[in-house]
């Protein structure tokens, strides 16, 4: 089973809301900061935060509900 991803930066108040939903369904997770991530950034830096589910191919873009990562990780 392959962790979600969720894409963010540093001092970013909406990506800390994401981890506190997260944490709140205690799920374990990779966090990335885009800033140090070419690839990242050029893609997802006006949709972070951004929740991954590599396994599945599906990504979920802020602003997301604890309902809408349930579904997004229901593959995980």
């Amino acid at each position: 089973m392959i962790e979600p991803i969720l894409l963010g930066t540093s001092a970013c108040h909406l990506c800390e809301q994401a981890e506190e939903l997260l944490q709140q369904l205690d799920i374990v997770y990779e966090k990335i900061d885009i800033a140090e991530q070419e690839q990242w950034q050029e893609r997802y830096a006006n949709k972070i935060p951004v929740l991954l589910n590599v396994e599945e191919k599906k990504e979920l873009c802020w602003p997301f509900t604890i309902a809408d990562i349930q579904v997004v990780l229901t593959e995980l």
